[in-house]
C-alpha cells in the first residue's frame, strides 16, 4: 500500500478525522481543555450500550468454549495491545485465573508494551506466528482489538484464528470494519472523532477498556468466578488483597473473625472452600471435593451440601 493510499484510507476514518472547532484548542485555559475532554468522555459509555447486544452474544459464546477448558486471548498493537495485555494481567490476581487461561498478545511483544516496535502493527505474519506459539484450539476465543478496525496484525490474527476453528471476536471504533466483518462477533463502537486528531489513545482507549472489561468480567461470572458480586476467586497475594479475603468472606457468612480465621485456616486460604466450610458446615477437604465436583463453582457446590 503506498503513503498515498494509506492517507486516503485514514482519511476515511470516523476515529482519524479533523475537528475545525477544536483548531485552538491548545490556546484555551486549561480549565476548559479539560471540561471538553470530561465532555467528550462522557458519550463513550453510550456508544458502548449501542452495542451491548453484539458484546453479550460475545461472552455467551467466549464463556461456553472456555468452560470446555479454552482459553480467551486478545490480540492488538499499540494502545488496543496494550489495553489487552493488561486485562489479560489482571485475571489471575482478581480471579484466581492460570496466567494461561487469558492472554494478552501485542504487536512486536513485550517491549511494545513500553515503547513502539517499528512495523510490528503492520504484519498479520506476525500475528500468526504469535498464534501459532500458542497453539491454537477451537476452543479458544482470539479477540482481535483495533481502534480504526483496519490494523494487520489484528486483522491477521483473527483471519487465521477463524481459519483454525477458534471463536473470533472483532473489536473496532469505525462502522464496517475489516476487523468485524473478519469476525463471527463483530462489535464497533463508534464514538466519533477524537479531541486531538487521530490520538486514539483517547475516546477510542477508553471504549476499548471498557468493553475489556465486559468481556473478561462477565465471562467469569458466567464461569461461576464469583457469588453474587464478591470475588471469591481472588488470590490473596499480598497483604491487601489477604485482608480482602476475609472481608469476602465476612461479607457472604456474616461469621464472626474467629470463624473466619478457623475455615481460612481449614481450607488453606482458600476464600470459595472457607465460604462453603461456614455456610455447609463441612470439613475442609469435603469443601475441596463438593467444590471440585461443582466445577468450582460456589452456589452449585451449596446446592449440593444442603441437598
Amino acid at each position: 500500500m503506498t503513503s498515498h493510499d494509506l492517507r486516503s484510507q485514514l482519511a476515511s476514518l470516523t476515529t482519524e478525522a479533523f475537528r475545525p472547532e477544536l483548531a485552538d484548542i491548545d490556546r484555551l485555559p486549561t480549565l476548559d481543555i479539560a471540561r471538553l475532554m470530561n465532555g467528550e468522555d462522557a458519550g463513550v459509555p453510550g456508544a458502548v450500550a449501542g452495542q451491548l447486544p453484539h458484546i453479550c452474544a460475545a461472552i455467551d459464546a467466549a464463556a461456553a468454549r472456555m468452560t470446555r477448558g479454552g482459553r480467551l486471548i486478545y490480540a492488538g498493537a499499540g494502545t488496543a495491545g496494550r489495553l489487552g495485555v493488561l486485562d489479560a494481567s489482571e485475571c489471575p490476581p482478581t480471579f484466581n485465573t492460570d496466567p494461561a487461561q487469558v492472554v494478552g498478545l501485542i504487536a512486536g511483544g513485550p517491549e511494545a508494551m513500553v515503547s513502539s516496535v517499528e512495523g510490528a502493527e503492520d504484519s498479520g505474519e506476525l500475528a500468526r506466528a504469535d498464534l501459532d506459539a500458542l497453539k491454537l484450539t477451537p476452543e479458544d476465543t482470539v479477540v482481535g482489538v483495533s481502534a480504526s478496525g483496519r490494523t494487520p496484525y489484528a486483522v491477521g490474527a483473527v483471519e487465521h484464528a477463524r481459519a483454525q476453528g477458534a471463536l473470533t471476536i472483532g473489536l473496532a471504533c469505525n462502522e464496517h470494519s475489516a476487523l468485524a466483518a473478519a469476525a463471527e462477533h463483530g462489535i464497533e463502537i463508534v464514538v466519533g472523532p477524537e479531541l486531538i486528531t487521530g490520538s486514539t489513545r483517547l475516546k477510542a482507549g477508553t471504549a476499548q477498556k471498557l468493553v475489556l472489561n465486559m468481556l473478561s468480567t462477565i465471562t467469569m461470572i458466567r464461569l461461576g468466578k464469583t457469588y453474587g458480586n464478591l470475588m471469591v476467586d481472588v488470590r490473596a497475594s499480598n497483604a491487601k488483597l489477604r485482608a480482602r479475603s476475609r472481608r469476602i468472606v465476612a461479607l457472604a457468612t456474616g461469621a464472626g473473625d474467629a470463624e473466619i480465621e478457623r475455615a481460612l485456616t481449614e481450607s488453606g486460604g482458600e476464600v470459595k472452600r472457607a465460604i462453603l466450610v461456614l455456610l455447609a458446615e463441612v470439613d475442609g477437604p469435603t469443601a475441596a471435593r463438593l467444590l471440585e465436583d461443582s466445577g468450582g463453582r460456589l452456589r452449585a457446590a451449596l446446592a449440593r451440601a444442603t441437598g
